[in-house]
């Protein structure tokens, strides 16, 4: 077989089943119960007081949107049904926890490197706070309006802060700022959040290149057939150029793509050396 098409949607193999039933229902589930199951379930920062250890996983199955869940499930059964048939289910199963945990790990490593500076001015505000020092913070780049939750909270302590001010009540309107930049890095390590499949679904495409690196594939937005190796290839320096030009309006999680994918070929060389 030169190419590779899969010929309909009942090529279905158990885990990619159940992995498309699983994201399916905590999608629905997100958009009919009255709970943010996003913030729930989704990964928070370690250091942010909303993660707990099960996101680790339970964010491989949540989705921003039907075009995330749609997108990335078809995607996973495109290119996940020839992994499974060729591994079986619970060497696959394995194969996509393992690259959606190395995902996440990659993405965090980098969100650290570039928090470090914003959190460093931070807490040298909090150690040293005053009232010149806080108009240099907010007039820095290190204050960062991203979020309505970061908003509200400054519309507040601004209105709240010039009226303690203009009384002359200095230390509590210093107390105040205090209590405000605390609450701002807060809601900036709680903003932190990574859902959805898409590490465990590059590491399933880094597997389908390695696999059947010669196979063709037809893509609606590409006009003419490209051998799995180049498209994957093409993808993850795709990926590679998105992360390091971190558009300020991108809120793709490049980085985690590349973690699926760099896990994914560390994971498959090992089972290739130990023949697993």
């Amino acid at each position: 077989m030169n190419d590779y098409r899969p010929s309909s949607f009942s090529i279905l193999p158990p885990v990619v089943k159940n992995l498309i039933i699983i994201n399916g229902l905590l999608f629905l589930a997100t958009t009919a119960l009255p709970i943010d199951l996003i913030d729930l379930l989704g990964l928070h920062y370690f250091a942010s007081e909303k993660f707990k250890w099960y996101q680790l996983i339970s964010y491989m199955f949540m989705h921003g949107g039907m075009a995330h869940i749609f997108f990335n499930m078809f995607a996973v059964w495109m290119f996940g049904n020839a992994i499974e048939n060729l591994w079986g289910g619970q060497k696959f199963l394995a194969y996509y926890l393992i690259t959606g945990l190395g995902a996440a790990f990659t993405h965090y490593v980098i969100v650290y490197w570039q928090m470090q500076p914003l959190l460093g001015a931070v807490n040298d505000y909090l150690a040293h706070p005053g009232a010149d020092a806080l108009t240099t913070f907010l007039d820095s780049e290190y204050f960062k309006v991203s979020s309505n939750e970061i908003l509200q909270h400054f519309n507040e302590f601004k209105e709240e802060y010039n009226s303690l001010l203009h009384s002359g009540n200095v230390e509590k309107a210093m107390d105040l700022s205090v209590v405000f930049i605390e609450q701002y890095k807060a809601d900036y390590l709680n903003g932190q959040i990574v859902v959805g499949a898409s590490g465990s679904l590059f590491g399933i495409l880094l597997a389908f290149g390695m696999m059947f690196p010669n196979q063709h594939i037809y893509m609606m937005f590409i006009p003419f057939p490209i051998k799995a190796k180049y498209f994957v290839m093409g993808y993850g320096a795709l990926e590679l150029f998105s992360g390091i030009r971190n558009s300020p309006e991108d809120n793709v999680a490049h980085f985690a793509h590349l973690g699926g994918m760099l896990f994914g070929f560390i994971l498959i060389k090992l089972w290739q050396k130990r023949n697993i």
